[in-house]
């Protein structure tokens, strides 16, 4: 197909005025799309497709100025579209011979009309990340080109859950220090799809949460979510500043609670009840001046005055969403809810409105003793929360930060060799059946034990994107927040403890998939299913130890499938050290507790993604 200049004459005028000014439901016109051709442009109610006119093929290749233009990008779904464009008088590239040649060796620019659909497709090599695809249609009539962007923006606006307003938090030093970075790379998304940012580049430790904390209902109730561009760290940190002053809910029981009369898992190292409870020492104290009794149900300190209360700001909220754009060292949480560590895909799931439930952990630190009237300190987690290993890494990787994402690897080795165990008590509550709890019952019982979970392991349901086990989720509106608990306030709930000397105790609220650990910590861990997965690892030689962190770094490998490992599913459980002191690692921050208690809210915030692709 050859043309000159604006000589061009594509598709019937008038037909495709009459279609936009009637009632119809297909539309249809003719134009030229850039690399490609001249097409038959036809809009459903949720598809935009197109044909070439005729019976030419187009498997095209990249050659010279052509670009690949695959057979199967024939259409794009409404759902896949982010923005549409008119981008007035300009170049339309089409080629001098069929399209059904392998190599484009000439064409021309012919200058018409323009107008740009920015949408994505999946890439093939891997389903979850998305990948930009631009397609510009030319016409030699203006009033064409501006009637069908007219029709396609309409039909976006009803999509329904596309964000329009957003805060934006910015960590310029998160990762790799590529945070700002990160930010221009997919700014330009944001503004195409026409949602509007207030974006804040943070210049200190601490200000995110400041900020979330301290900002009035009602200005938050004007943006549609906030988003994180950085690490699962700074993630937390703005979790921690928007649930901190807001959300009210009853404190999960003290570890005191269960210092006697808990049946113990049958084969820990148990001590006689007397000997758990030991009095915090004077330096313990004078850090950490918490409390012990959790009968201050529902009281929290707010900064909030009295008229921004009155504004009303729900948690759980089913509108207000949290994005996060990975730029940190390991992108946990993006990775579990999106598939990928991959910028542009996270960019993507937000202005498109995309939408998961996500457990959040409320983490207490308690005082031994009953006699301080201060308020616990309270913090919340979407990952990941261990002690020992997992805090002497975090602690160890303080000392390296100059050294970037490596320095996670440097602290690792160094706290490996080092293989300290810390003496603990921890009560769980037991709501699982005894196949799912398999862990729990260890060494003379090992070998039949082994061959019962591995049947488990390959019935588990893996969380993925349209997941059944999270989208059986409560109705927040109606039942309120208790339901976000109901293990925790059945009147049927069985308590069961450990005690020994352990090299970790982890709790995670997710799978932790990232780059080191294909699966996860635990590979079936779901975003919404009210449970956490307590880990404990107890005392063993080097070599078990590191054949349990190699099996974390295979696909299909078993970390949990060892004699010193237990494995509880769980939505509550109280920690106690007895001994030489580690500290938690809370979502990569740290958090310094010798007694704590753990509860999961189940959905309680919502994300702006879909969940892993098949």
């Amino acid at each position: 197909m050859e043309r000159e200049g604006n000589d061009c004459d594509v598709g019937d005028t008038s037909l495709t005025t009459s279609l936009f000014d009637g009632e119809a439901s297909v539309l249809s016109s003719t134009f030229l799309l850039d690399h490609v051709g001249e097409v038959t442009v036809t809009f459903h109610s949720d598809r935009l497709n197109w044909k070439l006119v005729g019976s030419l093929d187009n498997d095209v290749s990249t050659c010279l100025r052509v670009k690949y233009f695959p057979k199967a990008a024939t259409e794009i779904k409404l759902s896949e579209i982010y923005a549409v464009e008119l981008n007035g008088h300009g170049s339309i590239y089409i080629s001098s011979l069929p399209p059904a040649s392998e190599c484009l060796l000439l064409g021309q620019d012919i200058q018409m009309y323009r107008f740009t659909v920015h949408g994505f497709i999946r890439s093939k090599n891997q389903p979850s990340q998305c990948i930009l695809a631009d397609y510009t249609f030319g016409h030699t009539n203006l009033q064409v080109c501006r009637k069908w962007v007219n029709q396609l923006n309409a039909s976006l606006k009803q999509e329904v859950g596309r964000p329009k307003n957003l805060l934006v938090f910015v960590h310029p030093r998160s990762g790799k220090g590529n945070g700002c970075r990160t930010w221009e790379a997919v700014a330009p998304i944001f503004s195409r799809a026409r949602v509007e940012t207030k974006v804040i580049v943070t210049e200190r430790a601490g200000e995110a949460f400041d900020v979330m904390s301290s900002i009035t209902n009602v200005e938050l109730n004007s943006y549609d979510g906030v988003v994180a561009v950085g690490g699962d760290g700074f993630f937390n940190e703005i979790l921690n500043g928007f649930l901190s002053p807001r959300f009210k809910a009853p404190y999960p029981p003290t570890p005191s609670d269960f210092v006697h009369g808990v049946k113990d898992n049958g084969d820990s190292l148990v001590h006689d009840g007397d000997e758990i409870v030991a009095e915090t020492s004077s330096k313990m104290e004078d850090q950490f001046p918490l409390i012990s009794s959790p009968k201050q149900f529902g009281s929290r300190i707010s900064n909030l005055s009295s008229e921004d209360k009155a504004a009303e700001f729900p948690v759980p909220n089913e509108w207000f969403r949290f994005g996060i754009i990975p730029a940190g060292s390991t992108d946990a949480i993006v990775i579990c809810t999106t598939g990928t560590r991959d910028p542009i895909t996270s960019a993507l799931q937000i202005v498109l409105g995309k939408r998961v439930h996500l457990d959040i952990a409320q983490v207490v630190r308690w005082k031994m003793t009953p006699r301080s009237e201060v308020e616990p300190n309270v913090r919340y987690a979407a990952s990941f929360s261990g002690y020992g290993f997992y805090g002497d890494v975090i602690t160890e990787s303080e000392k390296y930060r100059w050294m970037g994402p490596t320095r996670y690897d440097y602290a690792g080795t160094m706290v490996f060799l080092k293989h300290r165990s810390y003496e603990a008590e921890i009560a769980y509550l037991d709501v699982e059946s005894d196949e799912i709890n398999l862990t729990s019952k260890r060494d003379y019982q090992g070998n039949l034990i082994r061959a019962i979970r591995s049947s488990h392991i390959s019935e588990r349901r893996i969380c993925r994107t349209n997941c059944k086990v999270c989208n059986e989720k409560p109705n927040h509106a109606s039942v309120g927040v208790c339901s976000l608990t109901p293990h925790l306030n059945s009147e049927e709930t069985r308590w069961a403890r450990s005690k020994g000397h352990f090299l970790s105790v982890g709790a995670a609220v997710i799978s932790c998939r990232n780059e080191k650990a294909p699966d996860g910590l635990v590979a079936d861990a779901h975003l919404s299913d009210g449970f956490l997965h307590l880990i404990l690892i107890r005392d063993c030689p080097h070599a078990s130890y590191l054949w349990h962190l190699t099996q974390l770094t295979r696909r299909g490998g078993s970390p949990l499938n060892f004699k010193f490992v237990e494995h509880h599913k769980t939505p509550a459980f109280t920690f106690t050290s007895s001994g030489d002191e580690s500290v938690w690692n809370v979502d990569g921050e740290i958090f310094q507790a010798h007694q704590l208690s753990a509860q999961v809210f189940r959905g309680l915030v919502s994300m702006f993604a879909s969940g892993p692709e098949v």
